[in-house]
């Protein structure tokens, strides 16, 4: 693991940041909403993760890129890549670290215009995160970093909730949010699984934090 990319007053700094600001004007540039999403959760795009890390306001363009740290609501942890796993696991993503304390919780959101969507590579492997859709059991859609390219099966539409300040992911392979497998036992305990046809509560809740600064 490598050198801690963020302690825990970065951490409350980064949430601080995350806030939005009070009585802002709602943004008008996102992306068009999808169908099947709730009420109070609207598409997000690059420009809202620059403001998420600060790029914004200081006169920088925003980045196509943003390194982030994804804490799960449903048990307070970051999701980190399992890069030890042994196969077929290796490099599934599960909420199981406190703090991200080295480049297994960090994650490149990478922005793609053409698409209007972003593709995840960890920053422990560099390799992309990829929804597993022929996986059976339990392990079925899955999180993994395992690609060294991005297609259809590592792009995620982002969407954010402003009044909550969360977050929450849907994979274009199979249109499922991201949850967070809190009721699992064992290696996979804690496991990303796009799985959800909507976004029910904490389970597909996300906090994101910038690890740049």
């Amino acid at each position: 693991m490598t050198s801690a990319l963020l302690s825990l007053a970065a951490v409350l700094t980064a949430s601080a940041l995350a806030a939005p600001a009070a009585g802002a004007a709602p943004r008008t540039d996102r992306p068009a909403p999808a169908a099947g999403v709730p009420a109070g959760w609207e598409r997000a795009g690059a420009d809202d993760l620059a403001h998420l890390a600060g790029a914004i306001g200081s006169g920088a363009r925003a980045d196509e890129t943003t390194n982030l740290a994804l804490k799960s609501v449903r048990n307070g942890k970051f999701a980190a890549a399992e890069i030890n796993y042994a196969a077929p696991n290796t490099g599934v993503l599960r909420a199981r670290s406190p703090y991200p304390t080295g480049a297994w919780e960090g994650f490149a959101f990478e922005w793609d215009e053409a698409t209007q969507t972003f593709a995840l590579k960890s920053l422990a492997n560099n390799l992309y995160v990829a929804v597993e859709k022929n996986f059976t059991g339990n392990a079925k859609n899955a999180l993994r970093a395992r690609s060294t390219t991005a297609g259809g099966w590592e792009r995620f539409e982002l969407y954010q909730n402003e009044e909550l300040n969360l977050y929450a992911l849907r994979s274009t392979l199979n249109d499922l949010f991201v949850a967070m497998e809190n009721s699992y036992t064992g290696p996979l305990q804690y496991t990303l699984r796009a799985r959800s046809a909507e976004v029910t509560g904490s389970w597909e809740q996300f906090d994101l934090y910038s690890i740049d600064g």
